[in-house]
């Protein structure tokens, strides 16, 4: 009787102390397109903050307590996203990074806002996502009014006078496509063209002709790679030289892939920094080439290392996972953190400040090249 007494309470200690283990982790979540058109993108992004959170818990944790990563697929949909979100939001994250697509991000903000769960997204840059007054919402990837502006000044600069402008009809999309073409007509410029195309054909003659028959001097392009680099190649094709200009979610290697070398030679494209431009990104670079074989493809992915870097700054600094400290303290207290993509500040609208665009040209051999 003594014996089974023994083991019982034994094995409710084991259990107790499995539990206080489980429950003891700062458990941060991932949102991330790990299927669908943007595969590629969620699946970095989740080899990037596994790196991380490893780092983190192999020089002793957060706060005494190992960090936890808890990653859900949103399938770069918004309706896979909600409940991606709603899932989240049961498993006990004080944070979420993610995701990519301002669309995608719009149909989650809400869920988590009234979660109080810190959502730091790295790849929605549509302005009106910070406009709502959410007070756990802040992006390590700038807005669309400043891209628009890197944009615009780019093709003022390369002479330019008629511009065509394409976007896809997403949050993102119209979005930069609206704001450049004020400022383009504010700068003088005449715009030719502006329409819609549809994601994710694969035929694009039918607009490419009408573009042509609108006589751009340039095109400037706001959707996404796969289909940036699909009319590269189909404008090729048809022998139309036009030079393209594109947004931030152009910037990924599969658009040489799809374009080919040759169509994508000449692109420009506006987007935070590559990590190989960035000396503060070495050490990070060279750890991701150790563990994966290979430098990240995704500066998307890098901005959701930056988003996981500062929560986990944000927990050190405030002494505690209790969201609004952690809020308080991105909004109020973090400074020029020295991020993967340049130093990080936000303002109370929970927007990366300062001046974080570049622009990069594809070169003869596929390579993104920074424009001085």
């Amino acid at each position: 009787m003594k014996k089974g007494l023994i083991f019982a309470l034994a094995l409710c200690l084991v259990i107790g102390s499995a539990s206080a283990f489980a429950a003891g982790t700062i458990k941060i979540g991932l949102m991330a397109p790990l299927t669908g058109s943007w595969a590629s993108e969620g699946q970095e992004m989740e080899q990037v903050l596994k790196l991380l959170a490893d780092e983190v818990n192999t020089s002793g944790g957060l706060l005494g307590k190992q960090v936890e990563l808890i990653v859900d697929d949103d399938g770069g949909d918004p309706k896979t996203a909600a409940l991606a979100a709603q899932r989240l939001s049961t498993k006990g994250i004080m944070a979420v990074i993610g995701t990519y697509g301002s669309s995608i991000t719009e149909a989650t903000q809400n869920i988590y806002d009234e979660e109080e769960i810190i959502q730091v997204a790295n790849g929605s840059t549509a302005v009106r996502l910070s406009e709502k007054g959410l007070n756990f919402f802040f992006r390590t990837c700038p807005r669309d009014d400043e891209q628009g502006r890197v944009a615009a000044d780019t093709i003022k600069k390369q002479g330019y006078k008629q511009v065509a402008v394409l976007h896809d009809n997403t949050t993102y999309a119209k979005g930069l496509a609206d704001e450049t073409k004020v400022l383009l007509k504010k700068m003088g410029m005449k715009i030719v063209f502006y329409e819609a195309l549809t994601p994710k054909e694969q035929d694009y003659n039918v607009i490419l002709n009408k573009l042509k028959a609108a006589n751009p001097d340039v095109v400037f392009f706001t959707g996404y790679y796969p289909e940036a680099g699909l009319l590269l190649r189909q404008k090729e094709e048809m022998g139309w030289k036009v030079p393209f200009v594109g947004g931030d979610a152009t910037n990924h290697p599969d658009l040489v892939k799809t374009a080919g070398k040759d169509s994508a030679a000449g692109f420009y494209f506006v987007s935070a920094p590559l990590p190989k431009d960035l000396p503060e990104a070495t050490s990070f670079v060279e750890s991701f080439k150790s563990k994966y074989g290979n430098a990240p493809n995704s500066i998307y992915a890098v901005l959701a290392g930056d988003g996981f870097r500062v929560v986990v700054e944000a927990i050190k600094k405030a002494g505690s996972t209790e969201s609004e400290k952690v809020a308080t303290y991105l909004h109020t207290q973090l400074r020029d953190f020295p991020g993967l993509t340049g130093k990080i500040s936000f303002n109370k609208k929970g927007d990366r400040v300062g001046d974080v665009y570049r622009v990069y040209k594809v070169d003869a051999d596929g390579k993104f090249v920074l424009q001085p």
